[in-house]
């Protein structure tokens, strides 16, 4: 070991945020096992060893530690009381001498064995500054770049490391160029053997709720609070809020002036239809609202079942119900009620209620 060695090795200490002390101690384990196995002709296996290192200048010295005993039956690892004494009178029956027997072309040898155990912590060391940094995250947004396309999967460079954007978290229709600039939502983060595995994603609606709260102040201060969240990522989102304060219209909020809120939102989900819907505690006003566009006539509840009826004008069916079924899924994930919607017309001829038992529910718990 040598000067440019140990400067070489603070400089770790100080770049990656590590223990000095744990380096220097990791190394000089790593030194007595590499003496155990270069030296086993010489008791080097079955020896007591002990490897000190100077933390400035980098000199090893290794030594064989011995029991002091009355009797001696191995010598590898005892020392007569009398050998003892004559190295130092002090020493008495139940002590350890230390003896050096650090090798002559030890130096090469424990550069290597260094070498290794510093390579090996450092990349520890890494793994677990990723891993802390991004469990911090986790639930939240964050910026990466794509990398590359590999058969279904997005390759994205998160700049400490990269994550795999899977086929179920791409949005519908979405391309993703090299270089392309895409936020994120980081739904977990694993500590693996192989280091910090990051699970993102452009669907979740965990990724529309951040997202306003970053362009609304009044939800980000708690003003304005999201309700619920209903996305068939890529087509269209519906978004239930309600105000703290009587004084500030959540729509409002949500919206921005001349729209310039929801629009930035709208943009970074690449033409994401969303739909801000007031939230209310009453069921029946609450599931007309989530069907806007639609202008809804009546809502007859079947409170235990939780199934709606609902009725508009005949005008207003096809708008209600939704492309292939759209409007009428997002408003019952929205509300976490079952709907089925009949026109004027309908209503009159079959007032029985309908429940589509195929929709799939989802909670404010779930957002």
């Amino acid at each position: 070991m040598n000067q440019e060695f140990i400067e070489a090795l603070k400089e770790i200490v100080k770049e990656k945020g590590i223990s000095e002390d744990l380096l220097f101690t990791t190394i000089e384990d790593a030194l007595v096992a590499a003496y155990k196995k270069n030296y086993a002709n010489y008791g080097g296996n079955n020896q007591n060893v002990k490897v000190t290192m100077n933390r400035e200048n980098g000199e090893i010295h290794v030594y064989s530690q011995k029991k002091v005993v009355d009797e001696v039956y191995d010598e590898i690892n005892e020392i007569s009381l009398e050998e003892a004494k004559e190295i130092d009178p002090n020493y008495d029956i139940e002590d350890v001498v230390s003896i050096e027997v650090t090798p002559k072309k030890f130096g090469r040898v424990a550069a290597q064995a260094a070498k290794q155990v510093v390579i090996q912590r450092i990349k520890e060391e890494e793994r677990r500054i990723i891993y802390s940094d991004f469990a911090e995250k986790e639930d939240d947004i964050i910026t990466g770049t794509v990398i590359r396309k590999d058969k279904n999967n997005v390759l994205v460079d998160l700049g400490k490391t990269e994550a795999v954007l899977g086929p179920n978290e791409q949005m519908l229709g979405e391309k993703y160029n090299f270089n392309d600039k895409i936020k994120l939502y980081i739904v977990e983060v694993k500590n693996t053997t192989k280091g910090a595995q990051i699970v993102i994603s452009r669907t979740h609606p965990g990724l529309i709720k951040r997202l306003f709260e970053l362009e609304v102040p009044e939800i980000f201060d708690g003003t304005v609070e999201i309700k619920s969240i209903a996305r068939e990522a890529g087509s269209r989102t519906k978004i239930a809020v309600a105000s703290n304060d009587e004084n500030v219209d959540p729509m409002g909020a949500c919206v921005g002036p001349k729209g310039v809120r929801v629009q930035n939102i709208v943009n970074e989900l690449k033409n994401e239809k969303i739909d801000i819907i007031k939230w209310s505690k009453l069921p029946e006003e609450y599931i007309a609202n989530a069907l806007s566009p639609a202008k809804v006539v009546d809502v007859t509840l079947d409170e235990e079942s939780k199934f709606a009826q609902v009725v508009v004008d005949d005008n207003q069916l096809s708008l209600a119900i939704g492309k292939e079924g759209q409007n009428v899924r997002l408003a019952a994930k929205l509300t976490g009620w079952k709907i089925d919607i009949k026109s004027r017309s309908q209503a009159g001829n079959n007032p029985e209620l309908v429940v589509e038992d195929d929709i799939q529910l989802i909670s404010e718990e779930d957002i």
